[in-house]
C-alpha cells in the first residue's frame, strides 16, 4: 500500500485544473478546521467549502466499489472504518459551519467542478 498516493492523485489534479480554469482559487490538501482531524483535497476557506475526491475502492463507491476476496475480513473492516471516518468528518465540518462536497474519482472533472463552483459562488453571494 506504500505505492498508493494520499494526495495529488489524477482525479484531484483534474478537478483542481477545472476549478482553476473557472477562475476559482483555493488551497489544496489542507485541514479546514483546527481540531477536526481531516484534510480536504480542496479548501475554500472564505466560503467555508471543503472538497474531498474519494477513490471508488477506498470509500466504497456504490457504482464501482469492490470487496476483495483475499483477506476479506481485513478489507471489510478497513473500508468500513474509511466510510465511518468520512461520515464523522462530514458531521464535524458541518457543525463547524462548513459545506462538504464529496466527488467520486470516476466523476467527470468538468461536472464535478461545476458542482463545487455552484456551492462556492452561492456561499459568496449569501451573507455568512
Amino acid at each position: 500500500m506504500v505505492g498508493n498516493r494520499g494526495s495529488d492523485t489524477g482525479p484531484e489534479r483534474a478537478l483542481r485544473s477545472a476549478l482553476h480554469a473557472r477562475g476559482l482559487r483555493f488551497f489544496k490538501n489542507r485541514s479546514p478546521v483546527r481540531g477536526v482531524r481531516c484534510r480536504a483535497d480542496v479548501v475554500f476557506p472564505t466560503e467555508r467549502v471543503a472538497v474531498f475526491v474519494d477513490g471508488c475502492f477506498w470509500h466504497r463507491c456504490p457504482t464501482h466499489g469492490v470487496s476483495p476476496r483475499a483477506n476479506s475480513d481485513y478489507w471489510r473492516a478497513k473500508l468500513d472504518r474509511n466510510v465511518a471516518r468520512d461520515r464523522r468528518d462530514n458531521e464535524s465540518l458541518s457543525e463547524a459551519g462548513w459545506y462538504v462536497v464529496r466527488v467520486w474519482e470516476h466523476e467527470d472533472p468538468g461536472r464535478a467542478a461545476e458542482k463545487v463552483a455552484d456551492q462556492v459562488l452561492s456561499r459568496r453571494r449569501s451573507p455568512a
